[in-house]
């Protein structure tokens, strides 16, 4: 008589830190959200067309009038120990300038820019949208090459609410940037 035993493969739920992170090969980027790990794909070329305009744009402004810091992906955003991003823009207002490290950014950016892309969309829309609103990030951009649009999120105490959603015939304005009338023709000029 043959003795068969079932074996019950059980999987371990493991929860990713800063630590962890900092570890990883260099080869490829990493976001953790909540402990769990995630590969950030390459951007294509209309993320990063998009992503150059807007960062030059943002740039020139905060600089001309000394608002802060604009910074480009790919650059650490330690909200905790279990959540480390990288948005694809980013700004800290120079009053809160103290949060910018050597390394990395620790602590909420007072804004955070997202640019869809089809392998991003759903992470950015709900899960990275909650993520910034839990830590109080005080604006949330999702920037859509595709449809040629930028909604701006503000945060509240529930939550994000919408400020606006601009088109490609808008002239997109923000609470953070004071004289800020960014023509997103412009933006979305270039050619597929």
């Amino acid at each position: 008589m043959v003795v068969t035993s079932k074996v019950t493969m059980r999987q371990a739920r493991v929860r990713y830190t800063y630590n962890d992170y900092i570890l990883l090969p260099g080869d490829k980027r990493h976001e953790v959200l909540d402990g769990e790990l995630y590969v950030v794909p390459a951007p294509n070329t209309k993320h990063q067309r998009v992503s150059r305009d807007l960062l030059g744009a943002l740039l020139h402004h905060a600089r001309e009038r000394d608002l802060g810091e604009v910074l480009p992906a790919p650059y650490d955003v330690v909200l905790s120990e279990e959540n480390v991003v990288q948005p694809d823009i980013l700004f800290v207002r120079k009053e809160r300038s103290g949060i910018i490290g050597e390394a990395n950014l620790k602590g909420a950016p007072d804004l955070v820019v997202e640019i869809l892309s089809p392998a991003s969309r759903s992470k950015d829309l709900e899960l990275k949208r909650k993520t910034y609103a839990r830590f109080g990030v005080q604006e949330y951009w999702v920037v859509d090459p595709d449809a040629e649009t930028v909604e701006v999120f503000v945060w509240s105490e529930v939550g994000y609410v919408t400020a606006g959603t601009y088109s490609k015939s808008d002239r997109l304005s923000s609470a953070l940037f004071p004289d800020l009338k960014l023509a997103l023709a412009e933006m979305f000029a270039w050619k597929s």
